[in-house]
C-alpha cells in the first residue's frame, strides 16, 4: 500500500497485469489472459466435457461462456448435469430448431407445447398440416448441418421498440403482446444467420455444442429430443404418453377458447379488468373434470373401493382429494381417507439412499403388505386397528379402530399410488387410480413455454412460508431431492393412472407473484440458491399481477396462498367400530 501510495504521488500509476486467476471450488487456480471469455478459460480444464460445461456462476452470479473475464474470479461450473446447465441446453437447441423450421417451412407455425418426462418438448405445427416422416427428416438433417458449420450465437442488446417493430414485422403478434408489458427498455436478441428471438436466459455459444438431440413424430406434432440432465450425452428412449398427451392437449383447447394462449394475452385481459371472468372460468374447468372423474368412479362402484391418487409435489392432490371427496358424497358414497405415512417401516427398517440417508420416499419405506391385508379386511367389512406413525420415535403404534360400511370409498393419497408394486396382491379392478399434476399450458411465447416444474416449485415456496415458516431459499434448496424422488417414483407411473387431473390454473402466476416476490428477493446473494431466485425473479417480471381476492375459497390455488375453505374439512369420523 505505501509503495502503491508513493507510485501515485510521483505520478507513476502501475497498469493492471495482463492476466486473471480463475479460482474453481476445490482450490485448482488456472491463469489466463484479461478479458478472454469463459470458453477459451474453462477449455482447459480437464473435465471440459465430462459433462459437457455449458458456463458458470463467477463471483456468485450465472455467466454464459461467451462472457469476458476481466478480474480474479471464483468459478463454480455449471454442466450438462446441471438444472442450469441443463436448461442452457435446452434453450439453444429450441432455438436452432425454430431457426430451421422457418428457413424449411416459411408458412407455418411451430409451438412448443409442453415438457416429456423422457426429455424432450412436444411441438405443434398449424398451417401446413402434420409433418410427413420425410419432413421430419429434412428438418433433422438441417439441423444437423447447423451443428457441423459451428455457426455462432450472437447476441446483441436491442432497443425495446425496435424489437416490437422487428417481431410485428414478423406477425409474431403474442410476442409482441408480451412485450408491450416490459418494464425495461432494451431486450436481449440472439440470432443465428437471419433468425432473431429472445430466450429468457443464456445460451451456447455455437452451434457446435448442440450434438445430442432427435426429432420423433408424435400425435399431431413431433417431439424435439434432448438428454436428461443425468446422462447428459444420451437420448434415452421415450415412453409413450397417450393419457398425458390428451390432458396437455385438452388444457391447450380450453385456453384457445379462452382467448389466453400466451401471457402477453394473460396480460391484456388483467388490464382490461376482465380476470374475474377469467378465473371464474378457469375453476369451472377444475370442477369439470372433478364431475367427470367422481362419475368415472361412480360407474365402477360395484368393484372399485379404493381410490388411489398420486403425483408430483404441489400439485394439489391435498385439495383435490377433498373437492373429489365431496362430488363422491354427492354420488352417494362416504369417502374414508387412509394415510399412507402411517404404514411407514420402522426407523431401522428403512432403506438408505447413496448418501447413506434414509430414504423415505422409497417404496422399500412402505409396509405394503400390512397396507394390502387392512385394505383387503376393510373392503370385507372387518373391523382392523389402523396403525399410527410416531416420526420421533421412528416406530408404529396402534391407530384407530374402524370398521367400513358398504357405502364406504377408501382414498389413499401418497407417491406410490400409482406403482403396481404398491399392491400386488390387490385385484386391480378393485382400485381406482388418479395421477393429480400441475401440467401447465400456458406459453409466455410460441418458443417460451412455461415449465411445469417451476410454477409447483413457486406454489411450494409460498405454501411454506406460510405453513411451515422455511425461508425461499431453504425451499430451493430441498428441491432438488424433492425432483430426483419424483423422476424415480412417480413420473414413470403416470400413464397408470384411469384418470387424470390437470391442476394447473391460467392465472395462477399473477396471483402467486406478489406473495412470492418478496420472499425471492430474501435470497442470500452469493449462495447457489441465489442463482435460482434471480432466475425465477426474472421469469415473474413478464406477469402482471392480480388481487388474491377474487380466487374462490375452493380453489386448489388456496391450499398455497392460505385461505382454502378445505382447510379443516373432514371427510368422516375415524372410528367406527
Amino acid at each position: 500500500m505505501a509503495n502503491q501510495m508513493a507510485d501515485q504521488a510521483n505520478g507513476r500509476i502501475k497498469s493492471p497485469r495482463k492476466t486473471i486467476e480463475i479460482i474453481l471450488p476445490d482450490g485448482r487456480v488456472y491463469t489466463g489472459q484479461r478479458g478472454a471469455t469463459l470458453e477459451t478459460l474453462l477449455q482447459m480444464l480437464p473435465e471440459w466435457d465430462s459433462p459437457p460445461i455449458m458456463g458458470a456462476v463467477v463471483n456468485g452470479e450465472l455467466r454464459e461462456l461467451t462472457y469476458p473475464i476481466e478480474i480474479d474470479s471464483r468459478i463454480r461450473l455449471i454442466t450438462m448435469g446441471d438444472d442450469d446447465g441443463a436448461r442452457i441446453y435446452r434453450r439453444s437447441i429450441t432455438f436452432l430448431l425454430e431457426a430451421a423450421f422457418e428457413e424449411l417451412f416459411p408458412d407455418a407455425q411451430m409451438t412448443l407445447d409442453h415438457s416429456v418426462s423422457a426429455g424432450g418438448y412436444y411441438c405443434h405445427v398449424t398451417d401446413i398440416g402434420k409433418l410427413s416422416t420425410k419432413e421430419l427428416d429434412l428438418l433433422k438433417h438441417r439441423m444437423l448441418e447447423l451443428v457441423e458449420a459451428d455457426f455462432k450465437f450472437n447476441r446483441k442488446t436491442v432497443p425495446l421498440n425496435e424489437v416490437i417493430n422487428y417481431f410485428q414485422s414478423k406477425g409474431l403478434i403474442d410476442k409482441v403482446r408480451l412485450l408491450k408489458y416490459r418494464q425495461k427498455e432494451y431486450l436481449v436478441l440472439y440470432s443465428l444467420g437471419e433468425h432473431q428471438d429472445y430466450h429468457h436466459g443464456y445460451m451456447v455459444p455455437s452451434t457446435k455444442y448442440l450434438k445430442w438431440f432427435d426429432l420423433e413424430l408424435v400425435g399431431d406434432g413431433f417431439v424435439l429430443r434432448f438428454p436428461r440432465k443425468n446422462s447428459p450425452k444420451t437420448i434415452v428412449p421415450m415412453p409413450s404418453y397417450p393419457k398425458l398427451l390428451s390432458t396437455f392437449r385438452q388444457y391447450g383447447n380450453w385456453l384457445q377458447r379462452l382467448g389466453i394462449e400466451s401471457v402477453g394475452a394473460l396480460n391484456d385481459s388483467i388490464q382490461a379488468g376482465n380476470i374475474r371472468e377469467i378465473i371464474l372460468v378457469s375453476e369451472a374447468l377444475h370442477e369439470l373434470q372433478i364431475i367427470d372423474i367422481s362419475q368415472h368412479i361412480a360407474e365402477r362402484s360395484d368393484e372399485a373401493r379404493i381410490i388411489l391418487i398420486a403425483g408430483p409435489s404441489s400439485s394439489g392432490k391435498t385439495t383435490f382429494s377433498k373437492r373429489l371427496s365431496v362430488q363422491l358424497l354427492a354420488h352417494g358414497f362416504s369417502p374414508f381417507p387412509i394415510e399412507m405415512d402411517n404404514y411407514f417401516v420402522d426407523r431401522e427398517r428403512t432403506p438408505k439412499d447413496s448418501f447413506g440417508q434414509y430414504n423415505f420416499e422409497s417404496l422399500g419405506a412402505m409396509n405394503t403388505r400390512l397396507l394390502a391385508d387392512h385394505l383387503k379386511r376393510l373392503i370385507a367389512g372387518e373391523e382392523v386397528q389402523l396403525p399410527k406413525y410416531d416420526f420421533l420415535l421412528g416406530k408404529n403404534v396402534p391407530g384407530e379402530v374402524v370398521q367400513l360400511r358398504p357405502d364406504h370409498m377408501i382414498i389413499l393419497e401418497g407417491i406410490h399410488g400409482l406403482n403396481p408394486n404398491l399392491l400386488p396382491d390387490i385385484n386391480p379392478s378393485s382400485t381406482y387410480k388418479i395421477y393429480a399434476s400441475c401440467l401447465t399450458q400456458l406459453n409466455l411465447d410460441r418458443y417460451n413455454r412455461i415449465s411445469t416444474t417451476d410454477t409447483r416449485l413457486l406454489r411450494r415456496i409460498v405454501r411454506d412460508a406460510r405453513e411451515r415458516g422455511y425461508t425461499a431459499q431453504q425451499t430451493i434448496q430441498r428441491w432438488e431431492s424433492v425432483q430426483r424422488g419424483e423422476k424415480e417414483y412417480i413420473f414413470p407411473y403416470q400413464e397408470n393412472g384411469n384418470k387424470l387431473f390437470n391442476s394447473a390454473l391460467v392465472y395462477e402466476l399473477s396471483a402467486l407473484k406478489p406473495l412470492v416476490e418478496p420472499l425471492l428477493r430474501q435470497v442470500v446473494y452469493g449462495t447457489p440458491e441465489y442463482v435460482e431466485a434471480k432466475r425465477l425473479l426474472a421469469f415473474l417480471e413478464w406477469f402482471l399481477p392480480i388481487d388474491t381476492q377474487l380466487i374462490p375459497d375452493n380453489s386448489i390455488l388456496l391450499e398455497f396462498i392460505g385461505g382454502s375453505i378445505f382447510k379443516e374439512f373432514k371427510l368422516w369420523e375415524p372410528k367406527y367400530a
